[in-house]
Formats: C-alpha cells, sequence, structure tokens
C-alpha cells in the first residue's frame, strides 16, 4: 500500500525479506529488489535474498546488535529521505515483515514528514516463517487459540507486564530473547506460568542451518547456554511446541 505526503518527489519502499530463505519472497519484493538502485538491508537478510538484487544498484547495511548499530535509527531515516529526495528508486529492505519488530512505523513515519511517498511490502513474519519450517502450530484447537507477539529485548524488561500472555490455550512468541533467556524464565514463573510449560527455540527459522530445541521453560537459560545458541533465534512458549510429541503418542497408543 503506497501513501503520500504533501510534496511527493520520491518514493520508499519498505521490503519484508521474511525469515531468509528467498523463495519466501513475495513476488512483489523480487521484482522491486530486480529493479532497485539502493538497497539499504539489515545485517540478519540472507545473502542469498541479497543476490537476488539488481547488480547495479548500491548495497548499504545497516545491521544492529544488542550493543552497537551500524547507524542510528535517525540517521537511517535521514539516508532514506535523503536518497529518495535525489530521485532514486530505494529499497529498505528488513528482515521479516517491516512493521512487526522492525521499526518500519517509525522509517514510513519519518519519509511521509519528508513528503516521500512510502510503499509497504509485507514479507512473512519471523514467526510464522519459523513456526512453519519447525512445523509447530502458532494455534491449534486442542492447545492454543491466542497468540502473542514480545519483543524479550528492549527497555524495562522487568517492569513490563506479561501476565495472561502465556499459559493453557495461549501461544508466547518472544523475539530478540537469546540475551535474556534467563530474565524471561524467571518472569514468567514469577507471573505464574508452569516450571514445566513446555518450549522451542527456532534457530535460523526457515534456513539450511535451522535448529528446533525443545524442553521446559525453567531449563530455557540452561538450554540456550548449553547448546550455545545464536541469533536470530524465536522462544515459542506454549503446549503448541509439544504437539508432535502428542501426536506420536498417541499413534503408538493407537496403533498398540
Amino acid at each position: 500500500m503506497k501513501t503520500t505526503g504533501p510534496d511527493t518527489n520520491g518514493i520508499v519502499y519498505l521490503v519484508g525479506a521474511g525469515p531468509g530463505d528467498p523463495d519466501l519472497l513475495t513476488l512483489r519484493a523480487a521484482r522491486l529488489l530486480e529493479r532497485a538502485e539502493l538497497v539499504v538491508h539489515d545485517g540478519l537478510v540472507d545473502r542469498a535474498v541479497l543476490a537476488m538484487v539488481n547488480p547495479a544498484a548500491e548495497l548499504i547495511s545497516v545491521a544492529k546488535s544488542r550493543a552497537r548499530h551500524t547507524l542510528p535509527q535517525d540517521q537511517i531515516n535521514a539516508l532514506l529521505v535523503r536518497a529518495a529526495r535525489a530521485g532514486r528508486s530505494v529499497v529498505r529492505l528488513k528482515g521479516g515483515d517491516p512493521f512487526v519488530f522492525g521499526r518500519g512505523g517509525e522509517e514510513a513515519e519519518a519519509c511521509r514528514a519528508a513528503g516521500l511517498t512510502v510503499e509497504v511490502v509485507p514479507g512473512i513474519s519471523a514467526a510464522n516463517g519459523a513456526a512453519a519450517a519447525a512445523q509447530i502450530p502458532l494455534t491449534h484447537r486442542d492447545a492454543s487459540s491466542v497468540v502473542s507477539f514480545v519483543a524479550g529485548q528492549c527497555k524495562g524488561l522487568a517492569e513490563q507486564d506479561w501476565a495472561g500472555l502465556a499459559g493453557k490455550g495461549r501461544t508466547l512468541v518472544i523475539y530478540m530473547g537469546v540475551k535474556t533467556a534467563p530474565q524471561i524464565a524467571e518472569k514468567l514463573m514469577r507471573d505464574g506460568l508452569a516450571p514445566d510449560m513446555p518450549l522451542a527455540v527456532i534457530e535460523n527459522g526457515a534456513r539450511p542451518t535451522m535448529r528446533v530445541l525443545r524442553g521446559p521453560l525453567a531449563a530455557l537459560p540452561e538450554l540456550v547456554e548449553r547448546e550455545q545458541v545464536k541469533s536470530p533465534a524465536l522462544i515459542v512458549i506454549g503446549e503448541v511446541t509439544a504437539r508432535e510429541d502428542a501426536t506420536i503418542a498417541a499413534i503408538a497408543e493407537y496403533a498398540a
């Protein structure tokens, strides 16, 4: 969808790159990459996706990490505005979906305020892509009818109220939670979640190097440390993560 500012003189495309596999890009995203003049991309965008970019395009990485950013967000905003005002076709390529923990909303606001046209091209979110690749249903008639997304790496984590986001009949998906796994487990159990609530940690979801690690909530910090889990990784908490075990047990019981 396009939105136009009062003095349009350029366009910025906020494009979702999906969870990693280039086959999961939308057709619109692939076409924009083929004709882009400038691609400003996140650090977690897979190289296979970047290989689809117009060979004549300029690529600028604005990789972010917990402790260091290549460019602060205000400078990224200024870069997009400056390039679009110069008449270039600008693609801001973001992992997953631009509007799910991707700061796409901030960038869209900055571009509109500068009088630029903005088009948002949605992508398969990390949660949807990783869960599908791991064959973990985020909802299931027998296990969950509510899904919540939260960021596990943010200011004031301890003070945030997550009560009711996880538990029976619910699924909680935590982005950026690897570094704060001990605080997350403690927080959820303090809010009343059972220590034996099943969970899955999905590392490099929808990529050839994907790992799916399972265990109880109380063992989350140990699991992350023992397996040396690295970003990108999602933590999925809820009964849906144990459906595979339940299905195998039911089949075995039926066969007996």
